[in-house]
């Protein structure tokens, strides 16, 4: 994995995007210390996407109460 600073990456964003899109891997650095890692997607595995809700589910394309949204989402929605 390649380190580079936060000043690195704003100044050369562009680049990086490129490199991350052909696989590359950065740890950005903050003061020294790591901050933040920006990987190619395809890097990050399902487990460590978080689905918040499917609303290609069950017919949920054409909208969906804010009540019921509510309710699927609950913490003891099961």
């Amino acid at each position: 994995m390649n380190i580079l600073s936060i000043r690195d990456l704003r100044q050369n964003l562009a680049k990086i995007a490129d490199r991350v899109a052909k696989g590359e891997g950065f740890l950005v650095m903050r003061r020294s210390r790591p901050a933040f890692k920006i990987v190619p997607v395809n890097a990050v595995t399902d487990e460590q996407w978080e689905t918040v809700i499917d609303f290609t589910k069950d017919g949920a394309l054409t909208g969906l109460p804010i009540e019921e949204f509510i309710d699927m989402t609950a913490p003891d929605h099961g």
